[in-house]
């Protein structure tokens, strides 16, 4: 069902997702699927105004204490929530305590908006999405409940097999690239009842196989330029977001 609905203002909040890694722009900063979205949104609404809070590395206990009390503050039309994902990918992890810290955050959240979007996150498939994915469904499960509950509309973007396709994430195989970003947006566009603007979910076209010492290199690249430094990260408790501000911290006018 399509549904003609007008929002005027957007608050986003989460992580990397979220901020846009890794859709890059020439300057060095990041668009991604909040900014794509927010700039359809814009350009039906005259003063559409936008805030993204998210910031790359979080956990679910920091976006429930660093954003959310500031994004129910903001009284907008539209907020999205997307976090806990962060949290399955710490080798100590308990999902329980996730899955309650995302129930009180969607609690503030529903009563603050017209409209609460939570998502099922997008998985590369490869070993480390095998290995963690008890914890990912888990938390899955816990954003369906929680938005049967309080009236929130999923986007199952988990449930989209592009979006695991390796062709969708960028090098560091942790986050999506431009296309997936491009398709988040989509999703999420149509989720809200808004008329297509493309199939979100066409698979990609069949890729040749690559060839053995292609993918060693890649593999090697990998490890050396992006693995390396995230457990040297999680082994000395940093994060790839310590020190950084929130991505657009007011609810101020969209320019497109």
């Amino acid at each position: 069902m399509h549904i003609n609905v007008t929002y005027n203002s957007f608050v986003a909040l989460g992580d990397s997702f979220t901020e846009g890694m890794s859709d890059g722009l020439p300057d060095g900063s990041y668009r991604g699927w909040a900014d794509l979205l927010a700039a359809r949104l814009a350009a039906r609404t005259e003063g559409f105004r936008y805030a993204n809070l998210a910031v790359r590395g979080k956990l679910i206990r920091q976006i429930a204490d660093e954003q959310v009390d500031t994004a129910a503050s903001m009284d907008a039309d539209l907020v999205t929530l997307v976090g806990g994902l962060n949290d399955t990918l710490r080798p100590k992890c308990d999902v329980d305590e996730v899955c309650a810290l995302l129930e009180q955050s969607v609690q503030r959240l529903a009563p603050s908006c017209r409209q609460l979007v939570l998502m099922r996150s997008p998985i590369r498939r490869g070993p480390v999405a095998t290995r963690f994915l008890p914890r990912m469904e888990q938390l899955f499960r816990s954003v369906d409940e929680l938005a049967a509950r309080h009236g929130a509309v999923v986007v199952d973007l988990y449930g989209a097999g592009v979006l695991g396709d390796p062709r969708m994430w960028a090098d560091d195989r942790l986050h999506l690239n431009a296309e997936g970003h491009r398709r988040v947006a989509e999703a999420v566009w149509q989720a809200l009842g808004h008329l297509p603007g493309h199939d979100w979910t066409e698979p990609l076209p069949a890729a040749l196989p690559l060839g053995w010492a292609t993918r060693r290199g890649a593999d090697l690249r990998f490890t050396r330029e992006h693995l390396v430094p995230w457990i040297g990260r999680r082994l000395t408790g940093r994060s790839s977001g310590d020190g950084l501000p929130p991505k657009r911290a007011e609810l101020l006018p969209y320019e497109l």
